[in-house]
């Protein structure tokens, strides 16, 4: 039977919680505690939920203990890694929160190259320990992401085109599943469930540490280049023919935006700009006369160089720290048609405040060789990775960011493939999960219901079990 209703952590006898605290070498919040408040803050500040219970998981046996509590005691429970889940699914009212944040470790086997990284890990510190054995392993764009969530949502950033999704390079991963069982799962241990965490989020487990192959890499040649918003249509269609035809070391995704200020010039500050993020992995001889024709375009400011690849992951960082507010909407797309790229300059026009941007990540190249069933990202024939995003460090800006956001998806949701890349979702309904995963939802449902028949693990891009009719149903079938 599927669990729906929940107990509060309120309600609990506090001897049974006092029993708890005796399991765990980690330390509980509640909310009489003075650090409460500070510990609930996630990256997204729109996002207020009061959770009954935090448990700092100091190692995998917490983990263990705090599933079997939330299953004993019927309590909701959320998974926190980095805190930067757009839609707060991180946290949940009156439940328990597992949090992960205290299980780090970076790990390089320099036999062949692979990294074993711990659950609450950022990608921050993975890049920082990897670089110094000239590794990297595929990661997003953004340094204080979480490992987790990226992980388990895909992982489309800089290097997509050249070594594939963050999910293309997971050799293996350490899963406490909802029966409170401690599992390995690869291409050769539990295979299903290693299928459908490669893309399915956090339905399946909490996610201990997980293992990549990272790939030789020390520095690349990136940074933006920018054009007036009034050549938006233009220079997106050209960018569009540019990358896609370009050898996979050329990487870079489109974006519009406003020049909120420093590190830009000043003669930026505040105007509106179409533009690219360039990341390019090959010889850096080649890679001006690769490059020309970006500049015969002309481009109103251009900064890119040869950098650590650590530095291009962290260039954004100061712009968007922890505490914003944020409210974002995706989308895939298979091509950038003209009466799409009118209603990007429409919307692009009208950016409402300097924070606010829209991103079309390219995910050809190495990333769409992989075939579009053998994880469950099922969207390998599509182009691009859509965002838009109303971000403001202003509260009192959230209605005006986050009308615009909707009003921008509305507009451009005809023109898509479906579906979004869930790490770029709000919580936005059933309909919506299953339109992202298509053709594999069936599939992850038969996983979901043989390892969370009970649906422990919800507080997500949520995949369904079936109830028990239903799976007696399928069987027969």
């Amino acid at each position: 039977m599927v669990t729906t209703l929940n107990q509060t952590v309120k309600e609990l006898n506090p001897s049974t919680i006092e029993g708890f605290k005796k399991e765990l070498r980690g330390k509980i919040i509640i909310a009489s505690d003075s650090q409460y408040d500070e510990t609930r803050k996630i990256f997204n500040a729109m996002i207020d939920k009061r959770p009954g219970m935090f448990v700092m998981c100091a190692e995998v046996a917490d983990v263990i203990a705090s599933v079997n509590f939330v299953r004993e005691n019927n309590l909701c429970v959320a998974i926190r890694g980095g805190g930067h889940n757009g839609g707060g699914l991180g946290l949940c009212d009156d439940g328990l929160v597992i949090d992960l944040s205290g299980i780090k470790f970076v790990r390089v086997d320099t036999s062949d190259n692979t990294v074993r990284v711990g659950g609450g890990n950022l990608w921050g510190e993975v890049d920082h320990a990897t670089h110094a054995f000239g590794l990297a392993v595929p990661a997003g764009i953004i340094s204080s992401t979480g490992v987790g969530g990226l992980t388990l949502g895909g992982g489309v950033g800089y290097l997509s085109r050249k070594y594939g999704l963050t999910i293309d390079n997971l050799v293996e991963a350490d899963m406490v599943l909802a029966d409170g069982s401690f599992v390995t799962v690869n291409k050769d241990q539990h295979k299903d469930l290693f299928w459908a965490i490669r893309g399915g989020g956090s339905n399946f487990g909490v996610v201990t540490s997980f293992k990549f192959q990272g790939h030789k890499l020390k520095t690349v040649i990136g940074g933006p280049t920018l054009w007036p918003i009034e050549r938006t249509e233009e220079i997106i269609e050209f960018l569009d023919d540019f990358i896609h035809k370009a050898s996979e070391d050329m990487n870079g995704f489109i974006a519009t935006m406003v020049i909120p200020g420093a590190p830009f010039p000043e003669y930026l500050h505040n105007k509106k700009f179409c533009g690219a993020v360039w990341c390019y992995t090959g010889d850096p001889k080649k890679f001006d006369e690769i490059f020309q024709c970006i500049r015969d375009k002309n481009p109103i400011f251009e900064h890119v160089g040869e950098m650590p690849y650590p530095a291009i992951q962290t260039m954004f960082d100061s712009l968007y720290p922890p505490g914003y507010q944020w409210y974002w909407r995706g989308d895939f797309f298979k091509e950038l048609n003209p009466d799409l790229l009118e209603q990007h300059f429409k919307f692009s026009s009208k950016i409402p405040t300097a924070f606010c941007t829209m991103h079309l990540y390219p995910i050809t190249g190495a990333a769409s060789r992989v075939g579009q069933e053998e994880t469950a990202w099922a969207y390998r024939d599509a182009k691009y990775s859509g965002v838009i995003v109303g971000v403001d460090p202003v509260a009192g800006n959230k209605k005006k960011i986050s009308n615009w956001c909707k009003d921008y998806w509305e507009a451009i949701h005809q023109y898509s493939a479906g579906g979004a890349y869930t790490n770029f979702m709000m919580d936005e309904g059933q309909d919506r999960v299953k339109a992202s995963y298509k053709h594999n939802y069936q599939r992850l449902v038969e996983i979901k219901t043989k390892f969370d028949p009970n649906n422990l693990f919800r507080v997500n891009q949520n995949i369904v079990p079936l109830i028990p009719s239903e799976s007696l149903i399928l069987k027969e079938g």
